[in-house]
């Protein structure tokens, strides 16, 4: 049996006079006149299929369907209201869910001052924080399963999506204590080119593996990569056993590894980029606010 649609209007009205057992408080509550008022509650009656409400000279009631449908009708009116602040609440970015992609060595950098801010300045916000590696993210954005991406080295052109450098900061060699050139202040980056590599997959971060490198092939020599590794932790403890050496952002200097030494590289004018990244058709209240706060907080250089 199908349901009748019950119109709000016309709940309020009976719900207004419910409690107040009398038209003419009850339209003076409303703001409309007497005759609305009647016409709103005989509609709402002829849904029901029964009075609402028994009318005697100088005084109303309710009668037993009247009785039983006042809950109901309260519970749809307040559930309504408190619809209406949700959506009014995500609609100016106050509350909602925000997922976010990040590549694990920012959490050395930009991303715990980032979200301790935003948390701070909108705490109705769900977080949803998703350690990802730059293609991935590439790929998520897309997929919109993410809305904001932090990640290094973003694509040199994307048609869907935006990009923003929030930080840049130069590369060390990341050695085993036992090399030769862990001794060193600085290291010349053709010094490293009879040492094996271990890398990040390019598949992972392509323009991040290019600049690496890219910076190897401008030193005179190709690296030799000895094994590879998804994360820049893993690359670390790999050096740590002495699989080889490595090209890193300076920010990984902040991995405590008693067996490994972070050295600045010469020339030094090389930096790997971190950049915000989000869909650009994308109207989400909440992407607006995190862009905003990324902009007003700039994170601290390493």
């Amino acid at each position: 049996m199908e349901r009748p649609e019950l119109p709000l209007p016309q709940l309020h009205a009976f719900v207004v006079l419910a409690e107040e057992l009398h038209f003419g408080h009850a339209a003076a509550r409303l703001g409309i006149a007497q005759p609305p008022l009647s016409q709103q509650i005989r509609r709402l009656e002829d849904k029901v299929g029964h009075a609402l409400f028994s009318r005697e000279p100088g005084r109303v009631t309710l009668t037993a369907t009247g009785r039983e449908l006042l809950p109901a009708a309260r519970r749809a009116l307040t559930d309504l209201a408190d619809g209406l602040a949700a959506a009014r609440a995500v609609g100016s970015g106050q509350t909602g869910r925000l997922r976010i992609g990040f590549a694990a060595s920012l959490a050395l950098t930009v991303l715990p001052g980032l979200l301790r801010t935003f948390r701070q300045r909108f705490p109705g916000v769900h977080l949803d924080i998703r350690e990802m590696t730059t293609a991935p993210q590439i790929a998520a954005l897309h997929a919109e399963t993410i809305d904001i991406g932090l990640l290094r080295e973003p694509p040199a052109a994307e048609a869907e999506l935006g990009f923003r450098t929030i930080l840049t900061e130069p590369f060390v060699a990341v050695l085993p204590v036992t090399h030769p050139l862990a001794a060193q202040r600085t290291v010349r980056l053709a010094q490293l080119a009879d040492s094996p590599f271990v890398l990040l997959p390019r598949a992972v971060g392509p323009q991040l593996y290019d600049q690496i490198t890219g910076l190897c092939t401008a030193a005179g020599f190709t690296p030799r990569i000895a094994q590879h590794a998804v994360e820049w932790q893993t690359v670390c403890a790999l050096v740590e056993t002495g699989l080889g050496v490595s090209l890193a952002p300076a920010s990984i200097r902040r991995i405590r590894l008693k067996s490994v030494a972070f050295r600045r590289i010469e020339p030094g004018i090389a930096r790997t980029r971190v950049a915000v990244a989000w869909r650009k058709n994308d109207h989400n209240p909440l992407v607006t606010r995190l862009l905003a706060t990324v902009s007003q907080d700039p994170p601290d250089r390493p």
